[in-house]
């Protein structure tokens, strides 16, 4: 399982990449790909939204599930990934065959940078998936 130390990740199997500059691009990890299937759709209307912590800021749709998308941390959702975007590329695949890479769900401003703190290093996260 891959699970890449430069990044953050919450119990809801989300991943965080922190920018310099009070930036972070979010997406699931390889475990949560994995254990939904096949990923058909992700719906993200939540462009320009300031999120608190724990909202739902979105939805990815497997074949068999659909299950909501948690903020890991405060922030304005800056970017929704156009490639999986229907009204753009439409490609939802890629969640599923690059999660940490071109899979990027969306960008944020982070709104309080001490919630950092609280999510998961990898090695807690592998701890919890195992």
């Amino acid at each position: 399982m891959n699970i890449p130390a430069n990044l953050k990740y919450t119990k809801e199997h989300e991943w965080v990449l922190v920018h310099d500059d009070n930036t972070a691009t979010i997406g699931i990890t390889d475990f949560a790909q994995g254990e939904l299937g096949e990923i058909v759709y992700v719906e993200i209307d939540t462009v320009g939204d300031e999120i608190a912590k724990d909202e739902v800021f979105g939805t990815v749709e497997a074949v068999k599930t659909t299950s909501d998308l948690y903020m890991p941390v405060s922030g304005k959702v800056l970017e929704f990934n156009p490639k999986l975007d229907e009204n753009e590329e439409d490609e939802p695949g890629l969640v599923n065959s690059d999660a940490y890479g071109d899979g990027w769900l969306i960008k944020i401003e982070i709104s309080d940078a001490a919630q950092l703190d609280e999510l998961m290093s990898h090695e807690e996260y592998h701890s919890l998936v195992g």
